[in-house]
């Protein structure tokens, strides 16, 4: 037996290249954080199950009625503004990122960190400052009419804000920084050596760009798409008031106006769907991508880039200078100029009333969310089993869904739950206890902590992979706990990287519109639901400043952002 290659461990049972699988069997080193993590995967599976059962609980007529009537104009409608706002966004990404990585212009460290800007305002906010910017009483159809001696609309044609392509026109002045941020990495630490080679081979930079950087960043440039068609797929209060009738436009219209529940989750299935195609696309394109970089030290080498004179001097600025001006400048001139004359709102209760619960539910929810994060990541640390990562995995899908197709399925589950106790208490107790999550803003909390999870987990993740792969088993070979060197190692490095995560998710929670709308309970207002409010009543102005309130809230992240940008070595020089 002392030559024998197989050992018995308590732990593990027989182990060897000769065991049979049912001995190999591995059991969970630690049962108790196994078992959360399976949960907290349940829990944010659970509204995509619920979606499900919903939708096919409705009878035959209801799908075909769907089939006939709101699938057709509203999957067409859905489709077209995703290729309008993925060429939109592709075009305008790419040509910035190129335009700062590759050429010299003036203010060229500014608009490298200010293309960023437009990401603090959410899709909904601007598409209502966008709508008063260039309806016909607004300042540049006004300044058209002077301009020209128009007298009425007749006498001149211009774009309708209200069509599809005006949506796609506001959601790509916001989103294409998702764009410009994936390609700009990429021209920076993949393209510089290759492009370099080119042009020593007499290459022009037009052709340096076409056929080199382009190739190289291909997939960094669709994971950046992928992640903006979700952002689009997932708005609810830019396509309503621009009267786009898009698929989660037709989710709230068929459950709210028609009183169709089914209905409405046989339109989230669809939804659903494309999220997912999206989702494989995205993979893929990760897949795909990769960075190599000869030595360490090369990525603080200062990148050749071409000076502009002339006339391409100025091209250049204009080209920098638009997107901000468009996704940034104007939501902040219309909200400023409306806020200005509505100064009274600041006292207002209802104002104030919105602030507070936004600011409660965002603290909530990052503060759970986190918590979720942490332990997720260290029960992986500590089971390292497959089960696990792939627990984790399911419990980080809940960003790629749409806030509605959350809020909808939960609905539904939490609707059952308080059901259920409900009438088990008044069959054993004779108590009735109402309904105790649904219609609270706990639902909403609840919503938020399962979108959001994976963007907690991903900003924690980031700082643990920059830590020592054994710098806690160290603390515990001196005899601490699991827990206790979590607490005493882990967290005090990882304060960064969790002070992140958690403004993250507070402003994307300050942010959400969709799964809001849905859960809330009646009279409960957070800064988005009351501009949507005053949005919906045609009086955007009486918003105004909650607006500004959530664009000042979200230029926190942006800022950060931005200051790491500058603190880029090839960004600062």
């Amino acid at each position: 037996m002392a030559d024998s290659p197989f050992q018995y461990s308590a732990e593990r049972g027989i182990i060897g290249p000769g065991a049979s699988r049912s001995t190999r069997v591995r059991r969970p080193r630690h049962p108790i954080a196994s078992a959360v993590a399976f949960a907290v995967s349940a829990i944010v599976l659970l509204p995509i199950a619920s979606l499900v059962l919903i939708a096919f609980s409705g009878g035959a007529e209801e799908w075909g009625y769907l089939f006939r009537s709101i699938l057709p104009k509203a999957s067409f409608t859905t489709i077209s503004l995703l290729f309008a706002v993925a060429a939109s966004t592709t075009v305008l990404g790419v040509a910035t990122a190129w335009l700062v990585v590759a050429f010299e212009f003036p203010a060229r460290r500014f608009f490298s960190w200010a293309l960023v800007l437009p990401l603090a305002v959410p899709p909904y906010l601007a598409a209502y400052a966008f709508a008063e910017f260039f309806l016909y009483t607004g300042p540049v159809q006004s300044l058209l009419r002077a301009a020209f001696g128009f007298r009425s609309m007749r006498d001149y044609w211009f774009p309708d804000i209200r069509s599809t392509g005006g949506a796609a026109f506001v959601m790509a002045s916001v989103l294409y920084p998702y764009v410009y941020l994936t390609a700009r990495i990429v021209f920076l630490m993949q393209g510089r050596n290759i492009a370099d080679v080119a042009r020593t081979l007499g290459a022009a930079p037009w052709k340096v760009f076409w056929r080199v950087l382009l190739p190289v960043a291909r997939p960094a440039i669709a994971a950046g798409v992928a992640l903006v068609l979700m952002e689009t797929i997932n708005d609810i209060g830019a396509s309503e008031y621009l009267g786009v009738q898009t698929l989660t436009v037709s989710v709230y219209s068929t459950w709210l106006n028609r009183g169709s529940l089914e209905g409405g989750a046989q339109v989230a299935l669809v939804m659903l769907f494309l999220v997912l195609v999206l989702l494989f696309a995205e993979d893929r394109a990760r897949q795909r991508q990769r960075f190599h970089t000869t030595r360490g030290t090369h990525l603080k080498v200062r990148p050749q880039r071409i000076p502009l004179k002339g006339w391409r001097k100025l091209l250049a600025l204009a080209v920098a200078t638009v997107p901000v001006l468009c996704g940034f400048g104007i939501p902040l001139y219309v909200f400023g100029s409306y806020a200005l004359r509505r100064l009274d709102q600041i006292a207002s209760p209802d104002l104030a009333s919105s602030f507070l619960s936004s600011l409660l539910t965002a603290s909530t929810a990052s503060l759970l969310t986190v918590m979720l994060a942490l332990f997720l990541i260290n029960a992986v640390r500590l089971s390292r089993s497959h089960s696990m990562r792939v627990a984790v995995r399911l419990a980080s899908i809940g960003y790629a869904l749409p806030g509605g197709i959350i809020g909808l399925g939960l609905l539904f589950v939490l609707a059952r739950f308080d059901n259920a106790v409900d009438a088990l208490l008044r069959s054993s107790l004779g108590i009735s206890t109402g309904l105790l999550i649904s219609g609270t803003a706990a639902a909403v909390v609840l919503a938020c902590t399962i979108r959001f999870l994976a963007l907690a987990e991903g900003a924690v993740r980031s700082g643990i992979e920059k830590l020592p792969p054994n710098l806690d088993e160290a603390a515990r070979s001196l005899g601490r706990s699991p827990l206790g060197s979590a607490a005493s190692v882990l967290l005090p490095l990882l304060s960064p990287a969790i002070l992140t995560a958690l403004v993250l998710v507070f402003v994307d929670t300050i942010k959400e519109l969709s799964a809001t709308i849905l859960l809330r309970p009646f009279g409960f207002n957070t800064l988005a639901t009351f501009v949507y409010e005053n949005a919906s009543r045609g009086v955007p102005e009486d918003g105004a400043i909650a607006a500004l309130a959530i664009i000042v809230t979200a230029l926190v992240p942006v800022v950060l952002l931005s200051g790491a940008l500058m603190r880029d070595k090839e960004a600062a020089m």
